[in-house]
């Protein structure tokens, strides 16, 4: 038997229809199977907190194997996962071809999908799941929303109580008006003499981009109209992540449906789609098509669905950028989100930052530990923050003057980490997207 392989990792369907998938002596005798062979091997240990989780149930257990681990223990385990994929796409030597077939985040998917069968979802867990329905309530509301969600005030401690979100958290704002709002307002034109003119897109605004801050879907439509691009702006509904979280696979499922045939007349007319955050084009081009086999929109949208770094840098490669980019003072540390990666289209957030001229850019290739809602919950907001020390620490020490995620959930989360590490510490300007730094070069934000 071979330890791995050279063959190109790849993930199975869900068969999340079947009613096997909610056995739950059937699931529990696969998460036996699997993380016996994760207590194994324990390459994982410095992924996420799920690992160490395991190994130390593991370690103190009677005889010092997972069959002596209690069954209801393996929740402990689960809860820390944040579905990041890391351990699937950068570590796990065991995954599908290799005969062994582990696929560790889809394992604690179909667990949360059968607690989630079984006993519902929490709910404060549901109510922050909704993040159209808050985010379409909170723009009416955006001064109120934001003091009510800011760290300063004796609201948080009332949020943490209700919610369970930890009062030192870093929630994010809400914009007064929304993306699509304010790129009606605001039309831009279109570079008729850019080496890429005559390419058409729609941006799918995403929850975030939407709801919380338009300045990426802003600065990218900005950038790509430069280039010559035409834009629509879009937003049909949530990408269904945060569903996925709590494992709620079938209300993802038609998520992924009404996307894909808000999309499909677009796609017809010739435009590509580009997803704002890395989240939400990892779900339409990858998670989707895992859950909706049998949906041929679904499967057309994946095959047209690009992140925006990704989307930038096609440009730069096959047509070229317009000219007009300048250099930006101070340098860019980096850090490459882990729904990013596990797009696994290359770093190409770097690659964009490195299009402006004298870049000096530092990458930071780690977790940041938040994990979506997940490094928000009072239970998880010091384990966030531990998991992603490391990247609080090279970007302190980094010395340069503009830190940038591709993660709008990140940066804020890396900051905080900084803080803790020397509060008196100088701190980088945060900017959401590497986008914002190409559009400072151009000069068109």
């Amino acid at each position: 038997m071979r330890e791995g392989g050279l063959e190109a990792p790849f993930r199975r369907p869900l068969d999340w229809e079947n009613p096997d998938f909610y056995d739950e002596a059937k699931l529990d005798a696969e998460m036996r199977r699997v993380l016996d062979i994760c207590h194994g091997c324990r390459r994982c240990f410095n992924l996420c907190d799920s690992f160490p989780r395991l190994f130390d149930l593991v370690d103190e257990s009677a005889k010092g194997e997972i069959e002596t681990v209690a069954s209801v223990d393996f929740k402990k385990v689960v809860d820390a996962c944040t579905l990041c994929d890391m351990c699937f796409l950068t570590k796990c030597p065991y995954v599908p071809p290799h005969e062994f077939d582990l696929d560790f985040p889809h394992l604690m998917l179909r667990y949360r999908a059968v607690e989630a069968k079984k006993n519902g979802v929490g709910f404060a867990d549901r109510q922050l799941a909704e993040t159209d329905r808050n985010g379409a309530l909170a723009t009416k509301i955006a001064p109120l929303a934001n003091w009510a969600t800011d760290c300063s005030h004796h609201a948080r401690n009332a949020l943490e109580k209700v919610a369970g979100l930890h009062h030192e958290a870093v929630l994010p704002k809400y914009s007064k008006k929304s993306l699509e709002a304010l790129a009606k307002e605001t039309p831009v034109e279109v570079n008729r003499e850019a080496p890429g003119f005559g390419r058409k897109a729609v941006i799918y605004a995403t929850c975030f981009g939407e709801y919380n801050d338009p300045s990426v879907g802003l600065a990218a439509r900005a950038v790509l109209a430069k280039n010559g691009v035409e834009t629509e702006i879009l937003h049909p509904h949530c990408c269904g992540m945060p569903l996925l979280e709590q494992g709620l696979i079938g209300e993802v499922a038609a998520s992924a449906k009404q996307v894909a045939a808000a999309f499909e007349p677009w796609i017809d007319k010739g435009y590509d789609i580009i997803a704002l955050v890395p989240s939400c084009a990892l779900m339409l081009k990858f998670e989707w098509p895992l859950i909706v086999t049998d949906d041929p929109k679904v499967k057309r949208l994946a095959a047209s669905t690009y992140d925006l770094s990704e989307y930038v840098v096609g440009i730069s490669r096959k047509e070229g950028l317009a000219e007009g980019l300048s250099p930006i003072e101070g340098g860019v540390a980096f850090h490459v989100s882990c729904h990013s990666r596990a797009q696994n289209i290359g770093r190409k957030g770097a690659e964009l930052l490195g299009l402006v001229p004298q870049a000096d850019v530092a990458v930071i290739e780690r977790c940041s530990g938040h994990g979506g809602a997940w490094g928000y919950k009072t239970a998880n907001f010091e384990t966030a923050l531990k998991v992603g020390k490391p990247v609080a620490r090279q970007a302190q020490s980094s010395g340069k003057a503009y830190i940038v995620s591709e993660c709008p959930l990140s940066g804020p989360h890396i900051v905080q980490g900084m803080e803790r590490l020397d509060a008196e510490a100088k701190k980088p300007a945060l900017l959401a997207h590497p986008i914002e730094i190409l559009a400072r070069a151009y000069g068109v934000k």
